[in-house]
């Protein structure tokens, strides 16, 4: 079965070899989710409480940005989702079970 996509219209840009909206956000979303992936290993790794507390503000920042840029993307059609089927949802489900019970109490 072909997962249908979940997507706004496209806006659409100029398919020119200069920059267009699109590029640039698209650009600007992948450093976010970069920077946040990086902040948020900081984060675990970090013993000074100050440092922490500071990182974790930059963090937040961060990753508002990134979602306000998806937003954005997904808003304009630029981003689009695949759209999961119950029997897809019931197997990530039941995946995600299984690691809880993992634990020694849940």
């Amino acid at each position: 079965m072909q997962a249908s996509k979940v997507q706004n219209p496209e806006t659409p840009v100029e398919k020119t070899p200069q920059l267009n909206d699109r590029d640039i956000i698209n650009d600007f979303l992948a450093t976010e989710k970069y920077m946040t992936n990086g902040y948020s290993t900081a984060l675990n790794e970090c013993s000074n409480h100050t440092y922490y507390e500071n990182l974790l503000q930059i963090f937040t920042e961060t990753q508002n940005q990134q979602r306000h840029l998806y937003n954005l993307m997904f808003k304009n059609g630029w981003y689009s989702l695949d759209q999961a089927d119950q029997q897809q949802i019931n197997q990530a489900a039941e995946q995600f079970t299984g690691y809880l019970n993992q634990f020694p109490t849940h």
